[in-house]
């Protein structure tokens, strides 16, 4: 369970972190911060999801082990942790877009 909100929260922080300080960058190149604010959430999404996890390799060599080896507990438990990790960026989507006012 600790894993869990770990893998949501880095999630979470790295969305809205990365959307609030690039709104800053698009401040200081005289641009919309709330149009990139609202851009950046949504293409850093991917991103969000591979930091929570730690990295991608090594969650395919579990996920070839549980395959090949019949360990099907394995594949579930990197699901599980997968949909967390959108679920924090989705999360840090959507309060993007309300502050930003976006739909």
């Amino acid at each position: 369970m600790a894993r869990l909100s770990l893998v949501f929260f880095i999630s979470l922080g790295v969305v809205l972190g990365g959307s609030i300080l690039g709104s800053i960058g698009a401040t200081l190149a005289k641009e919309s911060p709330i149009k990139i604010m609202s851009q950046l959430s949504q293409e850093i999404k991917l991103w969000a999801v591979v930091t929570a996890m730690g990295g991608t390799f090594s969650h395919l060599r579990i996920i070839e082990g549980g395959m090949f080896e019949g360990k099907f507990i394995l594949i579930f438990k990197q699901f599980i942790l997968l949909m967390v990790a959108f679920l924090g960026a989705q999360l840090g989507i959507w309060l993007i877009s309300i502050i930003t006012g976006g739909n």
